[in-house]
């Protein structure tokens, strides 16, 4: 844990110490080291499940897909953030990469903890460098409200879960996985009980977001700078689903009635975003929605608590992580050329960056769950686990299917394809940096095709 740990702290006096011209060098070559020494947590020899580095942290087949995806994000933050924020300030430049290098921190904190209590420090922790980015970079007005949303939303979901979590010390002596996770069940069956669960689980509900809560998203997203979408797309969200997996084992006997609304709630969720996403003009709003389409899926794999669903859950959390990623950066290359993030106005580009059109495509593809890749993987295993529940659920997951093809396909023909505008002929070319940026992203989600067991292992 130390090993990758260490070096994110060292990232701080380098980011400060380095030379203006080497500042933006140096950082990505940091976290690209950090990147490949997290790799190694993918070769599994601890029997028990756990490998500890020490009491309070620790890394297990269930978090280690995590954390790995949170080290790999950085560099990726840096690559895609260098073009618009290199004209600003030396100061503001280092401020910058240090709160992305926070936000890591404490992330590889959240998902290594073994305390459930320093968990969700660690996860309100995140909401403070993300909040800053979203209101100091974002690009329109709105960024202060969009600010405000996502922190009284997440706020007031996660007050909750502080007292649940309280009360469960109270009655068990500890808030340590380790013991809670191979202790007695507690014997949870009186209407105080039920309250406790639901305030166990609301603050990741919200983070997810389950469908219903989910306003803060498209607001936080649209108004943040590129950086700010990936980091919340490919981690931030995760942080719920990985919440909910850990809390769902110690609230066994309630969850089989109670879960049945947040299942409903997650399914529709599915086919009311996506049929938004049908009718969206603006494009990182579309990929937003799309977003929580995606988390209703993964939540209602995770609710029915069978093996199945918590694989699917977790391969679908990775998949989705890069490949939204991914959309979030091409979007902010699109909207770095025209200024505009409206689709009508920046189409047919396919014309002008041809290479930048297969991105597009190879990143559509697997946001449709096009097999063989791991997101096809993914919901599949849900659907089943769903279908197993209830033959119902077929219809929609099924729709909701189809709904996520139409609107991928139609994100793809609006942006690169039919005749290219007499006003956007001119753009400046694509640069080595956007192309090595997709590479980063789409080529992990295709290596995993061939060894898929990277990111269940912990099934076995």
């Amino acid at each position: 844990m130390l090993k990758v740990l260490m070096p994110t702290l060292m990232g701080f006096p380098t980011i400060w110490l380095s030379s203006p011209k080497w500042l933006w060098p140096t950082a990505t070559a940091q976290s690209l080291l950090i990147a490949f020494i997290s790799l190694t947590w993918l070769k599994w020899t601890s029997e028990t499940g756990w490998s500890t580095s020490n009491m309070y942290l620790a890394t297990d087949p269930l978090s280690t897909p995590l954390l790995v995806l949170t080290c790999w994000l950085l560099p990726l933050m840096i690559l895609a953030s260098q073009n618009h924020i290199y004209p600003e300030p030396v100061a503001r430049q280092r401020l910058y990469i240090t709160l992305l290098a926070s936000l890591q921190t404490f992330l590889i904190m959240a998902f290594g903890a073994t305390e459930i209590i320093m968990f969700y420090i660690m996860f309100e922790a995140t909401l403070i460098p993300t909040l800053i980015i979203i209101t100091r970079w974002g690009n329109q007005t709105e960024r202060l409200n969009a600010g405000t949303y996502f922190l009284f939303y997440t706020l007031a979901g996660s007050l909750p879960l502080l007292v649940a979590l309280l009360l469960l010390q109270q009655t068990t002596g500890t808030l340590s996985m380790l013991i809670l996770q191979y202790s007695q069940p507690l014997t949870l069956n009186s209407w105080g009980h039920s309250i406790w669960w639901a305030g166990c689980l609301i603050a990741f509900l919200v983070k997810m977001p389950l469908y219903g809560v989910h306003l803060w998203l498209p607001k936080a997203h649209v108004e943040a700078p590129v950086a700010g979408s990936m980091v919340l797309a490919a981690v931030l969200l995760k942080l719920g689903g990985y919440g909910m997996m850990r809390m769902m084992v110690m609230l066994d006997p309630l969850s089989k009635e109670l879960a049945y609304p947040f299942i409903i709630l997650a399914l529709w969720g599915i086919l009311m975003t996506g049929s938004i996403c049908l009718r969206q003009t603006d494009l990182k709003s579309l990929i937003a929605y799309s977003s929580v389409s995606h988390m209703g899926l993964v939540a209602g794999g995770i609710l029915i608590q069978t093996s199945w669903g918590f694989t699917g859950a977790i391969i679908l959390m990775i998949a989705h992580g890069l490949v939204s990623s991914a959309l979030f950066c091409l979007a902010n290359t699109a909207y770095e050329r025209t200024h505009s993030r409206t689709m009508m106005l920046a189409r047919g580009l396919q014309m002008i960056f041809p290479l930048t059109a297969v991105w597009w495509f190879v990143a559509n593809l697997a946001n449709l769950a096009l097999p063989p890749l791991p997101n096809l993987m993914g919901e599949i295993m849900i659907i089943t686990t769903l279908f197993n529940w209830s033959p119902w659920t077929i219809m929609l997951t099924g729709l909701g299917t189809l709904i996520t093809a139409a609107y991928s396909l139609y994100l793809f023909l609006m942006t690169q394809r039919g005749p290219a505008p007499n006003h956007i002929k001119g753009l400046s070319p694509f640069h080595t940096r956007e192309h090595l940026l997709m590479v980063l992203h789409l080529l992990p989600v295709i290596l995993l095709v061939v060894k898929p067991e990277l990111m269940w292992g912990w099934c076995h």
